[in-house]
């Protein structure tokens, strides 16, 4: 499957990596990030054939990354939104990297962030227009009389907002009425929540793609993390050392 690598027209100030491809039709056999069970909650298949491509496209990054993919399993928090872990018994604890999935009009989109900063990305057809009847569901106040006045620029405020809340790892959950985006600004400065966002945009071939990322995300804990802890704790209450304890002058 043919693989795309988006660059930002600013540099971030942490790694990034975001890929996009083509949405096909794969084997459930061919995702080793996709979960069966949650596959199977799929009845349509355009959505079955969209999971799979990014959940593919996922693993592609993480290989690209310098990560073993085999070894990394994708969870959900309580707002459902996607996060890396190891998978249980692999008994490996290096850093992992926040992501962010998409799917737009036959394509699949990735993106990674530095573990310690979260990241949202979205992307639609540049020339798709939104219904003016859409607009006060997504805007309010000053921000929804400049919408009325530039039309045009709908898809490049939704997509913003669609990235501003998987940055947050809060999807639908945060209402997109109260993201206000900068929209004349290159590089804009979003405050949410106590949180200083970043965001851009920019053009793909025909794909208006806007990313968002802030330096705060959500890691799982996981069993081995807990054990790690307990076992650390030990080691510090009895002093351990080097080799075994013995008794001064006994064998």
């Amino acid at each position: 499957m043919n693989i795309e690598e988006l660059i930002p027209p600013y540099p971030l100030p942490v790694r990034t990596l975001c890929l996009r491809c083509p949405v096909e039709s794969i084997e459930l056999g061919q995702v080793i990030l996709a979960s069966v069970d949650e596959v199977s909650t799929f009845a349509v298949k355009k959505r079955r054939d969209e999971h799979l491509s990014g959940r593919w496209l996922l693993a592609q990054a993480l290989e690209r990354w310098g990560l073993d993919a085999t070894q990394i399993e994708v969870r959900r928090t309580e707002l459902r939104a996607p996060v890396l872990a190891y998978i249980s018994g692999v008994w490996v604890n290096t850093a992992l990297p926040s992501i962010s999935i998409g799917h737009s009009e036959g394509w699949a989109y990735v993106a990674l962030i530095d573990s310690g900063w979260s990241i949202g990305i979205d992307a639609e057809p540049a020339e798709r227009g939104i219904a003016k009847n859409a607009f006060d569901m997504m805007s309010s106040g000053a921000e929804l009389i400049w919408l009325q006045q530039h039309p045009t620029r709908a898809i490049e405020l939704w997509t913003s907002k669609e990235a501003v809340q998987k940055a947050m790892q809060m999807g639908m959950h945060l209402n997109p009425r109260k993201i206000e985006i900068p929209i004349e600004e290159e590089i804009k400065n979003i405050s949410i929540e106590s949180l200083k966002i970043q965001l851009i945009n920019w053009n793909y071939n025909g794909a208006m793609v806007a990313l968002a990322w802030h330096n705060q995300s959500v890691q799982l804990r996981t069993p081995e993390d807990d054990l790690l802890d307990a076992t650390r704790k030990a080691m510090q209450e009895q002093d351990w050392g080097v080799g075994c304890k013995t008794t001064s002058g006994k064998v």
